[in-house]
């Protein structure tokens, strides 16, 4: 999601927006529909539900393409001041133009279960958002693993939204990538020592949009 989210960002995130869930307080509760924009938090459908987070481009009933890198939905093609994209970028053909147009087109770095899936969502050259779905996509376009390659998110997956930043700590993503004992231990005492230097104060309290 880089540049509006960073590595070693930490989210405080509004779970009490997108809708209700038949609850006795959702008729109190300010909930709205999921937008086109939004920014998400869901849990990963893959390896054991990791927390993940994109942005919403296609609401269910949707249709959404790439062409040579410029997203469209419903045919309109889409204003996107918050996506970046790397000129230094390794090639890869889901970066310019997606859906793939046969199975030739596919990736070998897609989700398996994606891979057999797609073309029955894709009609005319688009990938048919289904009911209940959302197609996200990271705005660090060209470095971001999101449903091109591994389908949609499902409404029970999400979350929430992110509100704001409440702390930013300088970090490497193998730092958050070492889920073992010792080594969440080391990156919690490291983070400590080097709380003043490796705070990003200028992120504090920024609002995520």
């Amino acid at each position: 999601m880089e540049p509006t989210l960073l590595v070693g960002d930490h989210l405080l995130v509004n779970k009490f927006i997108f809708g209700g869930r038949g609850h006795w307080y959702d008729l109190v509760l300010p909930y709205r529909t999921i937008h086109h924009g939004d920014v998400i938090v869901f849990k990963f459908p893959f390896q054991d539900h990791p927390h993940y987070v994109k942005r919403v481009i296609g609401l269910p009933g949707d249709r959404v393409k790439i062409v040579d890198q410029q997203v469209y939905v419903n045919g309109q093609k889409l204003t996107e001041p918050y996506a970046y994209h790397d000129p230094a970028a390794a090639y890869d053909p889901f970066l310019y133009n997606f859906p793939p147009a046969n199975h030739d087109e596919l990736l070998s770095n897609m989700q398996p279960e994606w891979a057999t899936q797609i073309f029955s969502y894709t009609h005319d050259g688009e990938v048919l958002v289904p009911a209940d779905n959302y197609f996200a996509m990271g705005d660090n376009r060209d470095h971001s693993w999101d449903s091109r390659y591994w389908g949609f998110v499902n409404r029970e997956a999400i979350m929430g939204r992110p509100v704001v930043i409440y702390w930013s700590i300088l970090s490497s993503e193998e730092e958050y990538s070492d889920h073992s004992l010792s080594g969440g231990i080391g990156g919690i005492i490291d983070g400590l020592v080097h709380l003043p230097t490796r705070t990003r104060w200028h992120r504090m309290l920024r609002t995520v949009h």
